[in-house]
């Protein structure tokens, strides 16, 4: 898959959930599923040439205080 087919069945994918959000049918809910399954196997096939992505650092939480962890 190339870059323009990528962006296209990514913009596909979107509009078939957003469409499953407004009907709730079964349909547009196997098709947003779909979509959403042949994305997840081209980023795993891409990662597999290229290799996985740089791990991200931990996120905080909204409740860490970073002062109070100076203060210890």
């Amino acid at each position: 898959m190339d870059k323009r087919q990528f962006f296209d069945k990514v913009a596909a994918m979107r509009e078939a959930q957003k469409e499953y959000f407004r009907t709730r049918s079964r349909s547009s809910l196997e098709k947003s599923k779909r979509l959403e399954r042949e994305i997840d196997a081209e980023i795993k096939r891409v990662y597999a040439i290229v290799g996985a992505p740089p791990a991200l650092p931990p996120e905080r939480s909204l409740f860490d205080n970073p002062e109070e962890k100076d203060a210890k």
